[in-house]
């Protein structure tokens, strides 16, 4: 009965409580030419530091131990004059299994269209309800940043109730239609090639991808907090969310938002249906070479 109390008073704290960032911003500069000051890097990191770490997301109130763990790499790949720059973005943001110290991955993803001036001490702003700004190349980086900080909450968020990430995938998505437009600005387009973050945002509010709500529920909630104490059931609710999954692929064929759920989680799985009884590893095993084909090789090993 204790045990049970103690995990209630957990979640009900967890939810009322929630989580911001435990963030670790990370600029690298290597590409760009020796004649720019790169001290101007050093700079911005702790500018764009200071902007996801110190900024109110949620109107919720947060514990220092509940904070959502995750890193974001700016990675400089070309200088365009002007003090423009292209670069890329990785986000990666983790998420507490209860009752362990294992924290395991709700995002791990690399954003390659990432174009932005900056001088150095400008100050990095952004304000949800104008995000275009003034100059566009000058509030995209933000915007940029904005929109992911809110895919970590959202997802943060789902995983502890379902349908718990919506407002702030409903802000993730107001920023993509109200996104900085010109010059060589992209990624927030649907046609912005294969992978962008239209199509990323899409599959978190359209009704078309309803059950990846279900799925991320049941994956951690229904799941990973409960393979503690309930190792079989846990190992069933990650199954069928899977079959969740599997549902949105077969309606939503190649969807993006399926390659951004299982990106970072190809060991866990493994581990997870790794003792599993005979049918239930060869239907996972099944399940996840259809749905995961990056990993193909690596479900393999369920046997």
């Amino acid at each position: 009965m204790r045990t049970f109390f103690i995990l209630v008073v957990f979640f009900i704290t967890r939810i009322a409580n929630a989580q911001e960032l435990q963030a670790k911003f990370t600029v690298l500069a290597n590409r760009v030419s020796s004649q720019v000051d790169k001290k101007t890097f050093q700079t911005l990191q702790t500018t764009l530091t200071n902007f996801v770490n110190n900024r109110k997301w949620t109107p919720d109130a947060f514990q220092p131990q509940e904070k959502i763990r995750c890193n974001f790499l700016l990675n400089i790949e070309q200088e365009l004059g002007n003090n423009q720059y292209k670069a890329t973005l990785t986000v990666q943001a983790a998420r507490p299994a209860f009752n362990s110290n294992y924290f395991s991955p709700i995002i791990n993803f690399q954003d390659n269209e990432v174009v932005f001036q900056y001088i150095e001490f400008q100050p990095v702003e952004f304000n949800e309800n104008r995000v275009q700004g003034n100059d566009a190349m000058m509030a995209n980086l933000p915007a940029v940043i904005a929109y992911y900080v809110n895919l970590v909450v959202g997802m943060d968020y789902d995983s502890f109730g379902l349908r718990g990430g919506d407002p702030y995938f409903q802000k993730a998505q107001y920023i993509v239609n109200n996104a900085p437009e010109g010059g060589q600005i992209s990624g927030w387009k649907a046609f912005d090639g294969l992978r962008n973050r239209y199509k990323l945002i899409e599959g978190l509010v359209d009704s078309r991808y309803a059950l990846m709500h279900d799925a991320i529920y049941a994956y951690y909630r229904g799941g990973l907090d409960n393979f503690f104490d309930k190792e079989k059931e846990a190992r069933l609710s990650i199954f069928n969310a899977l079959n969740y999954l599997n549902t949105v692929n077969r309606e939503n064929p190649n969807s993006m938002i399926l390659q951004f759920f299982f990106q970072g989680k190809g060991n866990e799985l493994v581990k997870v249906f790794s003792k599993a009884e005979g049918d239930l590893k060869t239907q996972a095993r099944d399940l996840l070479v259809k749905l995961d084909v990056t990993n193909t090789n690596l479900y393999k090993e369920l046997r």
